[in-house]
This record gives C-alpha cells, sequence and structure tokens, in this order.
C-alpha cells in the first residue's frame, strides 16, 4: 500500500520544491540543483528519492527518451492542503480554526497577507451564498 501525498519527506519535498520551482528535470539536472556537489551516491539518492515520489503519486516519468524527465504530478497548493489536514487531524482532532488561528496569530503577516485572507474569506462567503456554485 502506498503512502499518502502528505507523507513526503523532507529530502522529498526537497525534489518537489525544485520541480515546482523550475519544471520537469532528468535526474542530473535535480542533483545539480538539489545538491551543491554530485557523484554517483547523491546520483542514487535522488535516483531513489524519484522512486518513492513516483510510487506515492507526486511525480510522473517521461519514459519516451533516453533519459527519462521527471515532473511534479502533485500541485503544490495540494500538498499543503493535505499537510496542514493531516496536522490538524494530528493535533486539533481535524478541527481547522485551531491551526489557521495560530498560522495567523503566530506569523507577521503583512497588510497584503490581511488583506488576501479578508477576499479569500470574502469570496468563501459568497460562494456559499450563491448556493455553493464556483465563480470565477
Amino acid at each position: 500500500m502506498s503512502r499518502e501525498h502528505s507523507d513526503v519527506t523532507e529530502a522529498e519535498l526537497a525534489l518537489l520544491q525544485s520541480l515546482w520551482d523550475h519544471g520537469p528535470a532528468t535526474i542530473r539536472q535535480l542533483v545539480d540543483r538539489v545538491y551543491e556537489q554530485g557523484g554517483t551516491s547523491v546520483y542514487a539518492t535522488v535516483q531513489k528519492l524519484l522512486d518513492r515520489l513516483e510510487a506515492k503519486g507526486c511525480v510522473r516519468r517521461n519514459r519516451t527518451g533516453a533519459v527519462h524527465v521527471f515532473e511534479a504530478s502533485i500541485a503544490r497548493g495540494d500538498l499543503i492542503g493535505r499537510r496542514l489536514r493531516a496536522v490538524a487531524d494530528a493535533l486539533c482532532g481535524g478541527a481547522l480554526a485551531p491551526l489557521l488561528t495560530q498560522l495567523v496569530e503566530g506569523g507577521d503577516l503583512s497588510a497584503r497577507d490581511r488583506q488576501e485572507l479578508r477576499s479569500l474569506i470574502d469570496r468563501l462567503d459568497e460562494r456559499k451564498r450563491g448556493g455553493g456554485q464556483n465563480r470565477a
């Protein structure tokens, strides 16, 4: 049984970050992007990490060329949501409000961040009033 997307290790997350930020890559490109000093052992480690990410459904491999190219198959926002849900489940009995409260009150939110949160809440309220329809 494969592990959940939320069960991504820090080393795997570093590879995903590179794929999200820079797009699809070969193993060699990922070694160069993520690790300053390459080498056979680092290459083998990255290969193993990509195998695990592929098994978890977080990356997909294009096998059409002589060199395989990897790309993220999970969006950054989706992984963030799953990891936050797992934290809420583990620490807050599944309730999101305590987790969100801690994130908002514990962080140094800029005026822009606060405005984005207000806009998000307004959009969510509007969807509720609109009968749950998604509006662009």
